[in-house]
């Protein structure tokens, strides 16, 4: 029988989130020998290592000790959340919201959200995961996010989705551009171009598809993992490149590009929340998804996103 306390689970989880002893030590304003001790005390119980050891260097987890470290992260936020539900009986939803987002999303999509459950639920807390589609997945699977804000397209295996938005492709063109004094753009005047890539995982073959589907190859002159440097590159007449949100500090007559919207898209994907499926949520959670569903059925994202007039 295992039987260590919260406590010590805790201890352990400090140790292989931080690489390092000494530094759970420090989070947790306890001493060494006490994140040690129980460590020790789990490989005991276990038969088996959890962590490999190497002096000056800190620690790492083994195979084993990371299966084990997903099961302890588990019942932490488990127990995390039976004191929220016990805090928030009889009163208003109280505790703290993991939430995973596409990174590439975030700066335009967060802010109204959270200033939503901000008023919603002023007891509430927020804390932010970042990353490119595939790490929210992964994110919601190992257990560390609540929920996360990504396509339905990079959602599968044991998940749920609700979609709050579709997001059809836009176009980005330089002001000095011939197409940006048209007030839509196909994807066939596009193929003579250079283009910007937005090289993220699920993200760069969904771009690369709208071409493909056509039977067009398109010209990729210049790649980045940042739709902001992506922007900056259209601006300073790089080429041209497309993206699915529009950026909260897009001004048409500031911005050293036009947004176009992109008539007939092969595909227009959707945006909204993935969650683990079968997993009974904390009162907070289950309270803050109904905020963001409500936005939705209130036309609250619909500035964010770029459709063609025929669509």
């Amino acid at each position: 029988m295992i039987n260590l306390t919260l406590k010590q689970l805790r201890y352990v989880e400090a140790a292989a989130r931080l690489g390092s002893i000494a530094n759970a030590a420090t989070e947790m304003n306890i001493s060494q020998s006490s994140i040690t001790a129980a460590i020790d005390a789990l490989e005991t119980r276990l038969g088996y290592d959890v962590f490999i050891r190497t002096p000056a260097r800190g620690i790492r987890t083994t195979a084993s000790g990371r299966e084990t470290l997903i099961l302890i992260r588990r019942f932490i936020r488990q127990s995390k959340q039976f004191e929220d539900e016990l805090s928030s009986l009889g009163g208003e939803a109280y505790g703290t919201v993991r939430i995973a987002c596409y990174a590439t999303a975030a700066p335009s999509f967060l802010p109204s959200v959270l200033r939503a459950i901000t008023e919603d639920h002023p007891d509430a807390s927020i804390q932010l995961l970042e990353g490119d589609m595939d790490r929210v997945v992964q994110y919601l699977q190992d257990g560390e996010a609540d929920l996360g804000f990504t396509y339905r397209e990079s959602v599968t295996g044991v998940l749920e989705f609700e979609p709050l938005f579709a997001a059809p492709p836009y176009v980005m063109v330089p002001k000095n551009d011939p197409l940006a004094n048209q007030p839509s753009v196909t994807i066939d005047e596009m193929i003579n171009r250079p283009i910007i890539l937005l090289d993220l995982p699920v993200a760069r073959g969904y771009f690369m598809d709208m071409f493909e589907k056509r039977g067009l190859a398109p010209n990729v002159a210049h790649s980045s993992r940042s739709s902001a440097i992506v922007r900056a590159l259209v601006a300073g007449g790089f080429g041209i490149s497309f993206l699915n949100i529009r950026p909260n500090d897009y001004r048409e007559n500031e911005s050293g590009y036009r947004i176009l919207p992109l008539r007939k898209p092969p595909v227009t994907p959707v945006f909204g929340i993935a969650t683990v499926a079968g997993t009974v949520q904390p009162r907070v959670v289950r309270s803050f998804i109904k905020s963001c569903l409500a936005m939705r059925d209130r036309g609250e994202f619909d500035d964010i996103t770029v459709h063609a007039p025929d669509d």
